[in-house]
């Protein structure tokens, strides 16, 4: 990216549980002037209905740019158009398998593969559980072609109060994959944890 570009970065939500994720996620970017680039597959619709008191418009609003999941033609489908890279929270076992194949049917995994060719992060909070030997064979491609697997898992030892703040924890971890460092988020050995200077 030139210096005169705003720091952007991709927010990919899809059907799985846990769309407070990527709704975090939109609200970080916006907290930390990154400009988000928002792609909802028609799955997650049902579950912001499901999940949250939220219109679609609501989730919406959140984002700088909204792109429609059909719209393959979008500027992030793009390897030219500048990005930080993309994050998929949550990401649903559907998603994930089709970024591993490559064979791309929306905009939402197109953006994902175009991350991973262009070299850049990708993300994907996958949010399934258990898994079988297949979810954990795609994982493996995945990570073998780049992509980061981090499956939003409490952090404890931050002693999370409540569901929210093990939501941003979580959000915040990630984000620190793209070099971006949230507000919220406990680190050990600053916030919680033996501090610095103790024995």
């Amino acid at each position: 990216m030139t210096n005169t570009d705003r720091a952007r970065l991709i927010v990919g939500v899809s059907g799985a549980s846990g769309v407070a994720y990527g709704l975090r996620a939109l609200d970080a970017c916006r907290e930390l002037g990154v400009e988000s680039h928002l792609i909802l597959s028609k799955a997650a619709a049902l579950t912001i209905a499901q999940e949250t008191d939220l219109s679609l418009a609501d989730v919406q609003a959140r984002a700088d740019v909204v792109h429609k999941v059909g719209d393959v033609g979008a500027s992030v489908a793009s390897g030219s158009y500048p990005t930080l890279g993309m994050i998929v929270a949550p990401c649903s076992v559907r998603t994930m398998s089709e970024v591993a194949t490559g064979v791309t049917s929306s905009l939402l995994t197109r953006a994902a593969d175009v991350t991973l060719k262009e070299r850049r992060p990708l993300v994907l909070m996958v949010r399934e559980t258990p898994l079988h030997l297949g979810h954990l064979r795609t994982m493996v491609k995945l990570a073998e072609m780049g992509a980061v697997i981090a499956p939003p898992l409490p952090a404890f030892y931050a002693r999370p109060a409540s569901l929210e703040e093990m939501v941003d924890q979580s959000v915040g971890r990630a984000l620190d994959l793209f070099g971006l460092a949230w507000r919220p988020v406990k680190r050990w050995g600053q916030d919680v944890g033996p501090l610095r200077g103790e024995d």
